[in-house]
């Protein structure tokens, strides 16, 4: 019975391993090759003799207007005789890619491997008559590198799936979600071990999401999958196409980027230039990611007979020589320890070591500001190609110290504190920027503190985690203790109330975040006898959302409250500022909040994005409160350690929905 015991223990111990995500060699890769390669390949963006000029051309069969029995047809034709798996991944691996990800099936629903469910796949269906998925999968595993795939969760040669649509997130049919569900099966069983499986497209329920998370982790527990599954089912985030976030995000994440913006898929009739500028693109945009915390996935797309597009190669080559020369900055490094680049110039870093990346020309100016610093910093550059687009510079005894240490009772706000960022993601649309924590570094000369915290309605029977020097608490927000803050007549005044109809996709917001003062004559329309409020029902497309910007005069630096009643998603900036932003998987159709500005003085402008992601019409409402409710809550007292330059406090969900979900305590407030 003993010996039992334990081999039952050591197996339990074994699978717990086993099931932990995401693996360190997963966030270490930083690197990897993205390729789609299909029927659509075929055309090479060309149909019926003219180049379709319309949309990513790996989509050529919805953009174009091809019936689905001519596109079925093409299969006829398709042959890839120059395609070379081991050659394939020599390349990744001269570029310096440690992983890549395939297109098992895209959208127009043609499997690049032998699927049991479906004819329309490269054996059955071609003279080509091989699993070429599965050729790359042994290729992989012979040459040293991980084997990845991507499956679209649409499928427009399914009977049962909802046909093509201008936007491919629609809803998955049950038998549709079933089909999914046998493929992913068969893809997860018979390919090997998978690294990740990248999900895109569709509209799934909660329900449909957890599925097929369930389904890929039991059969493969370390498989990372990517948040595009949606509905905040993720092992890791994945930006919109081609997105290079300005901050870190304390997740796994990923950036996938193509050569050309314009497509994915091969085309023929693309401008592709001079390869160097390219190279040099492509390695800025490689640091970028990695100096967040990332990894960057960077796609070719082969032609029709397999073989690779000579621009792309020459590209990848000409990435993987500077990559070989400073891999010690790449491989296995954390994002830059400071939240924001040093003086300009992004860093990774590993140990005690941080590796500063200087552009071309830029090489004294960094080199210059490194050794000038008033702390010790030993500074070396790692072996550089002729004409390296980025020389890197090591520095060792590098201090870190946080960029905003409070001083003493300073009251702790989310505007002076440092956010920490994931990306929640209930499908491609609905992508966003979500606050996950509020992070500080105050001084204090106390030997213990006992804290308070303030808070709203909002927050009120909440549970949060509070760590203060890794002192952690979690208590319910459930105090008596109260007060009623009044506004002073004529301290504010209400302006201009400006509209425009928002991006299709939720979490872009380029033209309105971090710009604290935005043209209103530029696209935005004057609003007329708005009635501040009272709801308002608007009838608006789903996948669609309306901006408003509020123009607010303070006569003194001061807090306000406000009343928002939004859709299913909001997005509420000041002054350029982040100050909330979510969007339930629930799905909920209408939500309420109070939410507190902290107005300067002087004009201020308050943004508001109401999102509709799936409802026909939705209702808002902004309404000004001329006074509300402030609860105060005595915490745990905490020792503090006196030889501490200055110390750390955080705040987080201790139970959050997923390691995405947004935090949603803006009106907090912490003093001591």
């Amino acid at each position: 019975m003993k010996q039992r015991l334990v081999l039952f223990f050591l197996c339990f111990a074994a699978l717990a391993s086993a099931q932990q995500k995401p693996s360190q060699q997963w966030l270490d890769q930083k690197f990897s090759m993205f390729i789609h390669f299909g029927l659509y390949s075929v055309y090479g963006g060309v149909y019926d003799g003219k180049p379709v000029e319309r949309g990513y051309s790996e989509q050529i069969q919805s953009f174009a207007g091809i019936f689905s029995d001519w596109y079925a047809n093409t299969a006829n034709q398709f042959n890839p005789t120059q395609w070379n798996a081991d050659e394939i991944v020599q390349l990744a691996k001269d570029a310096g890619m440690r992983s890549i990800v395939f297109t098992s099936k895209h959208h127009d629903g043609f499997c690049m491997y032998h699927s049991q469910y479906t004819d329309f796949n490269i054996v059955d269906a071609t003279p080509y008559g091989r699993d070429l998925m599965k050729e790359l999968a042994d290729a992989c595993a012979r040459g040293g590198i991980e084997f990845s795939v991507y499956y679209s969760l649409i499928d427009w040669n399914f009977p049962q799936a909802y046909p093509i649509s201008s936007h491919n997130a629609d809803p998955i049919t049950p038998e549709h979600y079933a089909f999914n569900l046998k493929q992913v099966e068969e893809i997860m069983t018979n390919y090997g071990e998978i690294s990740e499986i990248w999900f895109d497209m569709g509209s799934l329920t909660p329900e449909q999401s957890k599925g097929l998370y369930d389904l890929v982790t039991r059969l493969q527990p370390q498989c990372m999958i990517s948040g595009r599954l949606g509905n905040d089912y993720v092992d890791f985030a994945v930006m919109a196409d081609n997105e290079y976030p300005d901050y870190k995000l304390d997740i796994p994440w990923q950036t996938a980027a193509s050569m050309f913006d314009e497509t994915w898929g091969y085309r023929s009739w693309q401008k592709r230039g001079e390869v160097q500028p390219k190279v040099e693109e492509k390695i800025a945009s490689l640091i970028q990611v990695i100096s967040r915390g990332g990894n960057y996935l960077l796609n070719i797309g082969p032609r029709g007979d397999g073989s690779v597009v000579e621009f792309e190669r020459d590209v990848l080559l000409g990435i993987g020589e500077w990559v070989k020369a400073n891999a010690e900055a790449i491989y296995g490094t954390r994002a830059n320890p400071l939240n924001h680049p040093f003086h300009g110039f992004d860093a990774t870093a590993k140990g005690d070591a941080i590796y500063f990346f200087a552009p071309r020309g830029e090489e004294n100016r960094l080199q210059k500001i490194l050794t000038s610093q008033p702390f010790k910093t030993e500074v070396s550059s790692l072996g550089n190609t002729n004409n390296a687009p980025f020389t890197v510079f090591i520095a060792t005894g590098f201090e870190v110290k946080p960029e905003n240490v409070l001083a003493r009772n300073t009251v702790l706000t989310p505007q002076n504190a440092t956010p920490v960022f994931g990306h929640s993601s209930l499908n491609y649309y609905a992508g966003y920027k979500s606050l996950t924590g509020y992070d500080w570094a105050f001084r204090s000369g106390k030997r213990q503190i006992s804290p308070q915290i303030m808070f709203s309605d909002n927050e009120k029977g909440r549970e949060i985690q509070i760590d203060i020097d890794g002192n952690e608490q979690t208590v319910t927000l459930n105090s008596s203790a109260q007060k009623t803050v009044r506004l002073p007549k004529n301290a504010v005044k209400w302006g201009d109330l400006y509209r425009k109809r928002s991006s299709m996709v939720f979490g872009n917001l380029a033209d309105l975040e971090g710009f604290p003062s935005i043209n209103t004559d530029e696209n935005w329309q004057k609003v007329t006898d708005f009635k501040y409020g009272a709801a308002i029902t608007e009838k608006i497309s789903p996948k669609s959302g309306v901006a408003f910007l509020q123009k607010i005069e303070s006569a003194k630096e001061q807090p306000i409250a406000v009343e928002i009643k939004s859709g299913n998603a909001v997005y509420i900036l000041l002054n350029g500022e982040y100050i909330t932003a979510h969007f339930s998987p629930n799905r909920v159709t209408s939500d309420e909040e109070t939410v507190f500005l902290p107005l300067k003085k002087g004009e201020n402008q308050l943004v508001i994005v109401f999102y509709n992601g799936f409802d026909t019409a939705f209702s808002y409402r902004i309404n000004p409160l001329e006074q509300w409710t402030v609860y105060t809550q005595n915490l745990s007292p905490v020792k503090l350690d006196t030889e501490k330059e200055f110390h750390s406090i955080s705040v987080r969900d201790p139970r959050p929905i997923s390691s995405v979900a947004p935090l949603r305590m803006n009106n907090i407030q912490i003093r001591f």
